[in-house]
């Protein structure tokens, strides 16, 4: 667990594999578009189990593993309270639920899907994701000054990104392979000049 800020509400663990399966159930039926938004504030504001700054860092490391973001996330998330068994009782939460919904929907939905009322509801519930993705970003941006390379330096990495990603249109591996590379690279850095600066102040 990371030290906590002065004056932050103590975090809680989850207490049994049973309360992480019916949590993730929980977040899953509620992420319609994308459970991003949902799990940052379930698992941060609701539930107290995580910090901002830890969450932050929980989901960077989620998105570079291979596989679906979240699923990383409730898999590292299981496995460090209750082992091989949280990670699965977490993954069955994320997944039950929303495996029977979307078959059920699909049953439901297949007589209707060329209809243009049924089309635009799809595309509302797309702008509603994509508003409520933007929002969560934007409250974890609060937690960039405490990130080891600063909110400049990560603002500045961010941009690149999207430059790279989104206009250029770069492979996400080579996004990731090179400037990520880099970041880490300067985080590194960063991290060793500032335990150093620690160990000589507190010699």
């Amino acid at each position: 667990m990371h030290p906590q800020n002065p004056g932050t509400t103590a975090l809680r663990e989850p207490g049994s594999k049973t309360e992480l399966f019916l949590a993730f159930n929980f977040m899953a039926l509620q992420g319609v578009g994308g459970v991003l938004a949902v799990v940052q504030n379930e698992m941060v504001e609701r539930r107290r189990w995580m910090t901002r700054v830890q969450f932050l860092e929980e989901w960077s490391v989620a998105q570079i593993m291979p596989g679906p973001n979240v699923v990383n996330l409730c898999l590292m998330f299981g496995g460090k309270y209750f082992g091989l068994p949280g990670a699965l009782a977490a993954l069955a939460g994320l997944l039950c639920a929303p495996l029977v919904l979307v078959l059920l929907m699909a049953i439901l939905f297949g007589g209707i899907a060329d209809l243009p009322s049924a089309q635009g509801a799809l595309r509302g519930m797309g702008a509603v994701a994509a508003g409520l993705i933007i929002a969560t970003g934007l409250k974890l941006a609060s937690a960039l000054p405490q990130n080891a390379m600063g909110l400049l330096v990560s603002l500045v990495f961010s941009s690149l990104t999207f430059v790279a990603v989104g206009l250029f249109r770069w492979p996400l591996a080579w996004a990731l392979l090179g400037l990520g590379s880099v970041a880490m690279a300067y985080a590194y850095v960063r991290l060793k000049r500032s335990a150093i600066v620690h160990h000589g102040d507190s010699a």
